[in-house]
């Protein structure tokens, strides 16, 4: 290879060695006390990472002389709803394995300065001193992604002498960006320095803009009743005037509106959190429409949008059984999350996600789903507010199609002196708003996310283990007149359903356990579900951490519990559909009859007299755990 400025490689192997002196790895940041009780006390589910930290690092001026430096995009005029762009970087003179591209939104941010107040940027970060990237980069991405970036495969001299030979060459490289349409413009941003020592090297020209911001978006379906009859459509989309949703035979609604702003988000006074700062991103407008004159266990086909903004292609969708009807058959999970599909590193990346999901649809297309329950944790936004829609673009094929229906989990809720019953920051400052913005049950009221509702022969009792459940609590005297009031001759089974689990093999809450493990006992609930601890578990019939009955194998090998002769509940853990995996220490209580830890998802088919269970792999798509109630 020729010779490349002398001089200039002199000057930047001095600027690496200070900068790898002063700062030899991002370990050498020390987490704030606050930040580092908070991950201790959630181990496993608070993810503190290089990307996570990085508008806390300070950000160094570039001393690049290099007038050949360019970063492109190869695009269209404007951006699609969704495509995969190609950022090229050009005219680079040492390739080096800290170059990396942050794509930005909004595109105006200011990646040189940040405020003033370093108290901003304790609570999930560190204590770097200031300047420090201040406005959160949506995703990014090591130029070394480029197989021939390192090795300068791809040259281009730049300079040539007198005699005609090249004195100044080049390198350049490509990455994939996977793009999708959050509103706002963006730009994508050329760094050097790695995430823990960035600095600026040079970015886009001029922003990249959607072609249409204000398209809706992101439909996801819900139940509002046990009666199979009406179903909720929710979309996103920039536009704040009511759209339509048009469905059946030429029937249509109006969408009532809805957004938020970083003024609802939860912060402190000494710790200002994402959601309120440095991770806000705007939600747009929220629409919700009630499609009503439905058939339950029905095919019908939607589209909604308006002439203004356009119309999203038509969806078939199927509305779930009736509450007393006989079959129900639905797939529950825990802890999904999303992963990006173009290999960027996000703020928060459940890698099992996108083999889930891919599971879950072909399930679905294969008619064997009613419905959908998502037990907490939902998008692992945690204060980074455009992630949310990274999560709606990943269920888009599922929750389109059929009902999805959620329970409300710590990163959702948790925020310190905010209502919630745990005190640690998981939710990022969001407090339940995004989330139920995004997801409206059929609750009594905001902020009070506990509901029921009936789909063929079950009952299921969803509960908010993030609010109050303690005696003489509202939702625990919700719990109690609730269970208590089911009709087991129209809805035999009653399902009870919520986040953090009362079994576990890598432990759970006892108070909880102490609390309202005997309204389960005193209305029979036959199964309890529950996510949290990322691995699926399921139990003996237990109670006070005792096996009151075990299962007994079927003709096919299969466990099963006969509830005929009742005795107390079967519980199972599903938090095993997306963040990293859980696993278990070698011994175990002897409640814990089935221990995996695998991505995957429960699916459940339920009768009048059978409640079946399996656990699917989603990767190799193998049952690995099934189980029978019988009554």
């Amino acid at each position: 290879m020729e010779e490349r400025l002398p001089c200039y490689l002199r000057k930047l192997s001095f600027i690496l060695l200070i900068f790898s002196l002063a700062f030899p790895s991002s370990s050498s940041f020390e987490l704030h006390p606050l930040v580092a009780n908070s991950t201790s006390l959630h181990l496993n589910y608070t993810a503190i990472s290089d990307f996570r930290l990085l508008n806390r690092r300070s950000l160094f001026d570039c001393p690049d002389p290099n007038p050949y430096l360019q970063i492109n995009v190869t695009s269209n005029a404007e951006l699609s709803n969704e495509e995969f762009v190609t950022v090229n970087v050009s005219g680079v003179l040492v390739p080096s394995e800290n170059d990396w591209v942050a794509m930005i939104s909004p595109s105006n941010s200011d990646v040189t300065t940040c405020l003033d107040s370093e108290a901003y940027y304790l609570q999930t970060g560190d204590t770097s001193s200031l300047p420090l990237l201040c406005h959160y980069p949506v995703k990014a991405k090591y130029m070394s992604s480029d197989p021939h970036y390192l090795s300068c495969k791809n040259q281009e001299c730049k300079k040539y002498g007198d005699g005609g030979n090249c004195e100044v060459t080049t390198c350049s490289g490509s990455i994939t960006f996977h793009v999708i349409n959050i509103r706002t413009d963006i730009e994508f941003v050329f760094f050097t320095g790695g995430f823990s020592t960035p600095c600026v090297l040079t970015r886009t020209n001029a922003p990249l803009k959607f072609a249409n911001p204000n398209s809706p978006l992101y439909g996801h379906l819900s139940s509002m009743d046990s009666t199979g009859t009406s179903m909720r459509l929710t979309w996103v989309s920039g536009d704040k005037e009511p759209q339509q949703v048009t469905y059946g035979d030429g029937k249509s609604q109006t969408s009532q509106v809805t957004t938020f702003s970083s003024d609802d988000m939860c912060s402190s006074s000494a710790i200002p959190s994402p959601a309120k700062d440095f991770g806000w991103h705007d939600p747009g407008y929220i629409h919700t429409s009630v499609m009503t004159g439905l058939q339950p266990s029905s095919t019908f086909y939607y589209k909604y949008g308006s002439d203004s903004v356009g119309w999203i292609d038509q969806i078939e969708f199927r509305t779930p059984p009736a509450g007393g009807s006989d079959e129900v058959k639905f797939l529950v999970f825990g802890d999904m999350g999303k992963a990006p599909l173009d290999n960027s590193a996000e703020h928060y990346i459940q890698p099992g996600s996108i083999s889930v999901v891919k599971g879950m649809v072909e399930e679905v297309e294969n008619g064997n789903v009613d419905s959908i329950f998502h037990i907490g944790d939902i998008s692992y936004a945690t204060g980074f507010l455009v992630e949310w829609e990274f999560f709606l673009h990943l269920i888009s094929p599922l929750a389109s199609q059929v009902t999805y229906m959620t329970a409300i989990g710590n990163h959702e809720r948790d925020y310190a002196d905010s209502g919630s019953s745990y005190p640690g920051p998981d939710s990022g400052g969001e407090c339940g708003v995004p989330y139920e913005t995004y997801f409206p049950m059929p609750t009594p009221a905001k902020d009070k996310p506990w509901y029921s509702i009936e789909q063929g022969s079950v009952h299921f009792t969803v509960i908010s283990t993030e609010h109050d459940w303690t005696q003489q609590s509202e939702q625990y005297e919700w719990m109690k007149t609730d269970m208590a009031s089911v009709d087991r001759s129209k809805t035999p089974w009653l399902i009870f359903t919520g986040h953090r689990p009362m079994y576990s093999t890598l432990g759970a809450d006892d108070k909880f356990l102490k609390i309202v493990e005997p309204l389960l006992l005193d209305n029979k609930v036959d199964l309890a579900l529950f996510g949290h601890v990322h691995n699926y578990e399921r139990t003996c019939a237990v109670y006070n951490s005792e096996c009151l009955a075990m299962p007994k194998k079927d003709e096919n090998g299969i466990d099963t519990y006969d509830n005929s002769n009742y005795t107390a509940p079967v519980q199972a853990v599903a938090g095993m559909a997306g963040f990293t995996l859980d696993k278990f220490p070698d011994d175990a209580a002897n409640w814990s009859l089935s221990r995996i830890s695998e991505y995957g998802y429960v699916r459940a088919h339920a009768t009048k007299d059978e409640l079946k269970l399996e656990f699917v792999n989603s990767d190799s798509k193998d049952v690995e755990d099934s189980f029978r109630i019988t009554k």
